[in-house]
């Protein structure tokens, strides 16, 4: 394939017979005053000889159901690949037409966006996406190996809860520990201390005890799917041993997830990216 569109002796219409190459794989843009033959070149040169070779190499029956455009006036044209155009009118009379619109390429641009976009919170940065079991086992044994951490889940306390019955459903439910504040206790010592967990900032249940490891996978798995179905979506996974970030040696805080399309560190709601969301027309 040429690199240019070389035209030769191109008469149609209002042109004089003149020779023009045009680069391709650029944007070229044909300009002048009214009448000096733009439309012309563009529409009724190149692109109608383009159309025409186009639709000349289909099948007879392809044929019949595409308009023929008849051959234009010029000696030559070479470097031709099938030809778009689009005129420069309004058909349909609105005025929130737009180009994605009328070549339609705007309805596979918004289900590109809603099936390979990513979210990311505009408070901290992070991607907003729901987790899984699967991408929450994946994301804490992909911690060094042997580090050792609490599978938890937030508990939300209503105003009117009191610190014994709290205590009292946690151990009918089978749960020993929690953590208050991030200081992990056993009910027992929280029991002897008179210490009323209604008052803390975070409370978070344990729902077990485990270390980084292959063999720990099943019973991590079940372990975060009980913290998702007790903590109302919200998972939060509490290291026991210290964790330096790679990035700037500061230590690992806890690891937040949750099911729901919304940040688990901050709690920013975003809407899920849907073809419906990048419509001109939605409200949202």
């Amino acid at each position: 394939m040429k690199d240019s569109i070389v035209i030769r002796g191109a008469r149609q219409h209002n042109l004089k017979g003149f020779d023009l190459e045009i680069p391709r794989r650029t944007v070229t843009v044909v300009t002048g005053p009214s009448g000096s033959g733009k439309s012309s070149l563009a529409f009724d040169t190149i692109y109608a000889e383009g159309q025409r070779r186009y639709v000349e190499s289909l099948s007879s029956y392809a044929r019949q159901f595409l308009e023929r455009m008849e051959k234009p006036d010029v000696d030559s044209v070479e470097g031709l690949s099938p030809a778009v155009a689009i005129e420069q009118k309004n058909p349909t009379k609105t005025s929130r037409s737009t180009v994605g619109t009328a070549t339609e390429i705007y309805d596979y641009l918004r289900l590109l966006w809603a099936r390979v976009g990513h979210t990311f919170c505009p408070n901290c940065g992070r991607e907003i996406k729901p987790d899984t079991v699967q991408s929450v086992t994946d994301a804490v044994l992909a911690l060094p190996s042997g580090t050792r951490f609490y599978v938890t889940f937030p508990l939300r306390l209503s105003n009117k809860v009191t610190h014994d019955v709290v205590m009292e459903n946690l151990r009918a439910q089978g749960f020993l520990r929690v953590a208050v504040d991030g200081s992990v206790m056993h009910l027992d010592e929280i029991a002897g201390s008179r210490r009323d967990i209604t008052r803390a900032k975070e409370l978070l249940v344990v729902v077990d005890r485990l270390a980084v490891s292959a063999e720990s996978s099943g019973r991590l798995s079940d372990a975060i799917g009980t913290a998702f179905a007790e903590g109302e979506g919200d998972c939060v996974i509490l290291l026991a041993d210290q964790i330096l970030s790679p990035v700037d040696d500061s230590a690992v805080s806890p690891l937040r997830f949750t099911e729901r399309f919304e940040c688990p560190n901050d709690g920013a709601i975003a809407p899920a990216p849907t073809p419906q969301l990048f419509s001109f027309n939605n409200p949202r």
